[in-house]
């Protein structure tokens, strides 16, 4: 069995068909690189053939490269991985070199065969290159399908040949949203923006791109840089256009990444010194840039996490082995923001909805929130108006309880209070089936307490969407003390279903997200109290690629949730509870800065609720101190607190794979993607450091800083923590 295949018709024309067996979706690995390469030489090489065209097996085109196959050449090369690396890339380079010149004399660019590329459906990175390099690039005018280069996204670059081909094809500027944002664009958007040549019905792909092979010329073949006279679009480096070109796209990566993701600079370096060389070459300066991106050890932490890590707790890294779970029909109580967010998405993806309020006309502004979200993807050309239909068609509003009978997972989405939840959670229990999961929404709320108003406690699963529903990706799934694993089983093909990544947690105070980022909110107020100047503490966060400093989360949270927070911990906590922050929250809060929804909080806001910048009267109540701290003290205060607590709740046991704390806390509260997440980042510093700078922070700030003891063993082991805990083991393992 081979991922690629090639047929030749009887009309001259070389088929050479990609599909991988044994995945939904291709993606490459080395020896189907080598496959691709004697197929092309064989259709070269044969008189019989006068062109190509490479497509799909799939209704996509191709994932991209397999990043498990970096890794292992990376491992494989001993003592230089660089040059492993190095060699790897530039032998593919070679390869689409050879498919882009498709046999064509050197000097006179005559006698190549026409290659088109038929992309049936969606196609990323190395898909995308390889399409890029085709003389011809044909895709079906599929409204799911979408096209680009989103490799920047998982903490690499287009490296190869996409970052070169595409920059000199479009110039610079043009190129920067595929190359710069990673942006996937539908084929209509992708034609405009010179990815592709032509959209056309999916019926007749194959057979256009035959009809274009055999129709090309020979100077329609030829690629722009392989003739004479050519020039970069927008300008070199050293053209007046070109010149201001790069000073805008050095400032935009620096405003936009704040130095502290290196694939978005190596990115712009190769472009840069590219320009300047010829083709080849900068095929070669591409490739340097590459593998000095995948050499650092920013780049191995994000694709680990947002690539491997994620992926591997999407398809149920953790899940009992149980038969599937699929949600048939799904209860969701509550009609809130979060409950019609909640019935949204499982609408969307085909899920059965009952909405239920105690007010219809809750329950209905629950539906019609549904509703707005599918007008706004009508108006992005995103959702058609049968779509719509459909989507609303699966969402029953009712105040009737008579409606849940039949589903198999319960939602409940209510006020966040026990007692309200356990009064809604025996009403429920009362119609549904013996079977049904029941599942509480709650930030907050002990799983365990909460479980208590049920019957059936191994049935009773946390389930923490984050806010705004539709937008946020991770969903934290919290084990209560007696829940089964039918019920971790049901919960997590449920967030399988409506296409978002799970996390799986043992139940303790705040669960895992919130007993991190709470802390880092905390660390920030304490700072204004101290003096530290407010945009020291907002720009401390961002430089170190935080997407939001504390202050300015506190005001989008809301400060009155945060009292309401820190009144219930000192209530549960007494004595162990740590008040320093709460004159600031509560005196906010009185003084009626609630944050953004009230137009006033840390900072100042307009009528129409734009942020204006920091509140200038923050100082007349906590006046900003003669000495200031350095940056990278700010900065640490900030990541340490984070990361400690992440330590803390793996040798609690809160969490039991660090995987998912480092994916759960990028994409839970945006942990420093550039760090690969908490855990990563402590690997990055080394155990021995971040140990010795735990005694430094707590020597200077308190005890919230102490080394925890985990942290301190494997630092006197010289361990990391993926090295110990990379699969998922137990903290106490050795």
């Amino acid at each position: 069995m081979t991922d690629f295949t090639m047929d030749k018709g009887a009309d001259g024309v070389a088929v050479i068909t990609w599909d991988v067996k044994t995945k939904s979706m291709n993606v490459l690995t080395r020896e189907a690189f080598a496959l691709v390469e004697t197929l092309l030489d064989a259709a070269l090489a044969d008189p019989e053939v006068k062109g190509i065209v490479i497509t799909s097996g799939k209704s996509s085109f191709a994932g991209g490269m397999d990043l498990n196959t970096l890794a292992n050449i990376r491992d494989e090369a001993g003592d230089d991985p660089a040059q492993a690396l190095y060699d790897f890339t530039m032998n593919g380079h070679r390869i689409l070199r050879k498919l882009e010149r498709a046999g064509m004399d050197p000097k006179t660019n005559r006698g190549g065969k026409p290659i088109a590329c038929a992309i049936p459906g969606t196609c990323a990175g190395i898909g995308t290159e390889i399409a890029l390099a085709c003389h011809r690039r044909i895709m079906a005018d599929d409204p799911k399908a979408r096209i680009g280069l989103p490799e920047i996204l998982v903490g690499i670059f287009p490296g190869g040949g996409g970052t070169t081909r595409y920059s000199r094809m479009v110039g610079a500027m043009q190129a920067a949203p595929v190359l710069l944002e990673g942006k996937m664009l539908a084929p209509k958007a992708a034609k405009s923006a010179q990815l592709i040549d032509e959209v056309v019905a999916p019926e007749v792909l194959l057979a256009r791109a035959r009809e274009w092979v055999l129709s090309a010329s020979d100077a329609d073949i030829v690629k722009p840089w392989d003739q004479k006279g050519w020039k970069m679009p927008g300008g070199a480096p050293y053209h007046p256009s070109g010149f201001m070109t790069f000073v805008g796209a050095s400032a935009m990566i620096n405003g936009k990444t704040k130095g502290v993701y290196p694939a978005a600079k190596a990115l712009l370096s190769a472009v840069y010194e590219g320009a300047l060389v010829d083709f080849d070459t900068a095929l070669r300066i591409e490739t340097r840039w590459f593998v000095s991106v995948l050499m650092n050890p920013s780049s191995s932490a994000m694709i680990r996490s947002l690539f491997l890590n994620k992926e591997a707790l999407e398809k149920g890294a953790n899940r009992p082995a149980l038969p599937d779970q699929k949600v048939a029909k799904l209860g969701v109580l509550g009609a809130g923001m979060m409950g019609a967010g909640i019935a949204y998405v499982a609408a969307n993806a085909g899920i059965e909805v009952v909405l239920i309020d105690a007010a219809q006309d809750a329950a209905d502004r629950g539906r019609a929130h549904a509703e707005s979200l599918l007008d706004k993807g009508m108006k992005r050309g995103k959702v058609t108006p049968e779509k719509k239909a459909e989507v609303l068609g699966r969402i029953t509003a009712t105040t009737d309880h008579a409606a849940l009978s039949g589903c198999d997972l319960i939602v409940e989405a209510v006020f966040e209070d026990v007692g309200v939840k356990a009064e809604v959670t025996k009403k429920v229990l009362a119609v549904v089936g013996p079977d049904c999961i029941f599942a509480t929404n709650t930030s907050t709320l002990p799983i365990t307490e909460l479980a208590k108003a049920s019957d059936r406690p191994e049935q009773f699963i946390g389930i923490h969407f984050f806010s705004p529903v539709d937008k946020m990706a991770l969903v934290e799934i919290i084990k209560g003390a007696k829940t089964g694993d039918r019920a971790v089983a049901k919960a997590l093909d449920f967030v399988r279903q409506i296409r978002k990544t799970p996390i799986v947690v043992n139940d303790a105070r705040f669960f895992y997200a919130n007993r991190c980022i709470i802390p880092y909110i905390n660390e920030g107020i304490r700072m204004v109290k101290e003096g530290v100047a407010p945009a020291l503490i907002e720009n401390a966060a961002k430089l170190v690629g935080m997407p939001l400093g504390p202050l300015q989360l506190t005001d989008e949270t809301s400060l009155d949730l945060g009292a309401k927070i820190a009144k219930a911990t000192k209530q549960a906590m007494g004595s162990a509870y740590d008040d320093t922050v709460d004159p600031v929250i509560f005196g906010m809060v009185e003084a009626g800065r609630l944050g953004r929804k009230s137009n006033a909080g840390f900072y100042a806001y307009d009528e129409g609720g734009k942020r204006l910048g920091l509140w200038p009267g923050l100082s007349d109540h906590y006046p900003v101190a003669a000495d200031q701290p350095d940056l990278v003290e700010v900065q640490h205060r900030l990541l340490f607190i984070q990361v400690l607590e992440a330590v803390r709740a793996l040798e609690e046991g809160v969490l039991t794979d660090i995987r998912e704390g480092d994916v759960g806390a990028i994409l839970g509260w945006g942990f420093a993607p550039w760090s690969g997440g908490p855990f990563s980042w402590l690997d990055i510093l080394g155990t021995p450091y971040a140990a010795e700078r735990c005694d430094q922070l707590q020597a200077a700030y308190g005890d919230r800083f102490a080394c925890p003891a985990l942290l301190r063993e494997m630092a006197d082991k010289g361990q990391s923590f993926y090295g110990r805990f990379g699969t998922g083991t137990d903290s106490k393992a050795a």
